[in-house]
């Protein structure tokens, strides 16, 4: 009875002083002891668990758009840092300098196509990826409405919204009518692989049309006078493709027709690819007369109807008519209509695009960036920042800046300033400390802040816009790769 009372009274201190458990049961009896203490390190296991620290919930990071930014910014992107979620009516990626080629059949489509899928998946598969279109950014509440654009018959009416803690807007920008009457109901685009798809079938369709027995030569004429609206990269790249393809294939297969074929580029500037060098302008247009390709510079479309595209003489005042069999509009880009309402909730009504710091962050609003074309860089200037530049650097605080002071802080300097770049490149000097050295080419031990910010007085200069086309993404896709790796807290 004894050896029972003590096993009871042990048992019960074990659990009412689960610290004092294998003290007591040692002392009394070795086997009921070792069951204690295995129970006593159980409930000690478990309480161990619960003082673990909970492991931090990533971040939310929605993406909107699969075109160049958005795909360059996700290739690149550290995606254990995030829970990353892809926006985009498209689910593919589409190499679009080559969608002229597409039109005339010198590419195939799926040739210059990428699924987004399939890039989701070399990641690993730590991206969600949404067929959808974004409707609406509502940076107060940091949601994003969207609207799945696959089915009609879809269950409800596919809105779906999505929390972000990151946004970065990479949604592009859409084709630039100017308003001009007519032009969405009658003329084609070539912002995507379904639109060359269809200016493929446009084309055949003129002139099977024109072959029929049963039309006049006029009537043909109008069925096969192609008009590009649009002087820039698109439309000359289009009208130069288009004009081989009748030349090498067309008019093989319908010799009847062949000296009835007319291409007709119009543009409002005065010359084509103005916004390239003189030289390639120069070349281009002489490349186009020789080719009999006609051009109409200084010359506006301001209507277009089923038959006819009505032009403007800007210098003359005068209209007149061009009858057509095919019209392809390539003017430039505008602002699409969810960018332009998240633009007034920002307060950036007066632009034309979301404005940007050097680090892609919108302005006036947190914890969104937008890259590519919906976007664009408000770089900050040089000479802006001179002061707080050279007391970086003065590490000593001696008034002065040697050249091993602004060696440690250079790279900083041509990363946040890349006009700096430019510049050093334009005078043909070999690294950023030249700068320092006099109008006779000697170095300098040492400059002041009034030395400093004559060495650096040219450097914006060289800051410049560059237009919002994918001809130019290649210039900004290291600056992509190396946003993509930065923290965004540190940002």
């Amino acid at each position: 009875m004894r050896v029972f009372s003590f096993i009871g009274r042990a048992s019960r201190g074990v659990h009412d002083y689960p610290g004092y458990s294998k003290l007591l049961i040692i002392c009394g009896l070795s086997s009921v002891g070792l069951v204690a203490y295995s129970e006593s390190q159980a409930d000690a296991a478990t309480h161990k668990v619960e003082l673990n620290p909970v492991e931090p919930k990533k971040k939310r990071l929605v993406v909107l758009g699969t075109g160049w930014a958005g795909i360059s910014f996700l290739k690149d992107l550290d995606t254990s840092r995030y829970n990353i979620q892809v926006v985009s009516p498209r689910n593919y990626f589409a190499f679009t300098p080559l969608l002229p080629s597409v039109t005339c059949g010198t590419v195939e489509p799926r040739s210059i196509v990428e699924p987004v899928r399939n890039i989701i998946k070399k990641r690993g598969g730590e991206i969600d990826f949404w067929e959808a279109e974004c409707l609406k950014i509502d940076a107060a509440n940091k949601k994003v409405l969207c609207r799945s654009m696959i089915d009609n018959n879809l269950g409800g009416n596919g809105d779906f919204s999505l929390e972000y803690d990151y946004l970065v807007v990479a949604i592009g920008a859409q084709v630039n009518t100017f308003n001009t009457p007519g032009v969405m109901e009658y003329c084609h685009f070539l912002k995507d692989v379904e639109d060359a798809q269809k200016i493929r079938g446009t084309v055949i369709d003129c002139f099977e049309k024109a072959v029929l027995p049963c039309i006049g030569e006029e009537e043909r004429r109008r069925h096969l006078h192609f008009v590009i609206v649009g002087g820039g990269p698109t439309g000359v790249e289009f009208a130069a493709e288009l004009h081989d393809f009748i030349q090498e294939d067309l008019i093989k297969i319908y010799p009847k027709v062949k000296d009835l074929v007319k291409i007709t580029v119009i543009q409002s500037g005065d010359h084509i690819l103005n916004t390239f060098d003189q030289r390639i302008t120069s070349f281009a247009e002489q490349k186009f007369q020789r080719d009999g390709l006609e051009v109409l510079t200084g010359c506006r479309v301001v209507g277009v109807s089923d038959k006819e595209v009505s032009v403007n003489v800007k210098s003359k005042g005068d209209v007149y008519s061009v009858p057509y069999g095919m019209v392809v509009w390539s003017t430039g880009v505008g602002t699409r209509p969810v960018v332009r309402d998240f633009m007034e909730q920002i307060g950036q009504t007066k632009r034309r695009v979301l404005a940007t710091n050097e680090w892609l962050k919108v302005k006036g609003c947190e914890n969104v960036y937008a890259l590519g074309d919906c976007a664009t860089i408000d770089q900050r200037k040089v000479m802006e920042d001179i002061s707080a530049i050279f007391e970086a650097a003065d590490k000593d605080k001696s008034g002065t800046l040697t050249v091993k002071e602004f060696q440690d802080v250079i790279e900083d300097i041509l990363i946040r300033y890349p006009q700096v770049d430019h510049h050093l490149k334009s005078k043909h000097l070999r690294n950023a400390t030249d700068l320092l050295k006099d109008p006779e080419g000697n170095e300098k031990v040492e400059v002041d802040i009034e030395g400093f910010k004559f060495a650096l007085s040219q450097v914006d200069l060289q800051l410049k816009s560059l237009p919002a086309t994918a001809q130019v993404f290649y210039l900004f896709f290291s600056f992509f790769k190396y946003l993509s790796h930065r923290k965004f807290y540190h940002i």
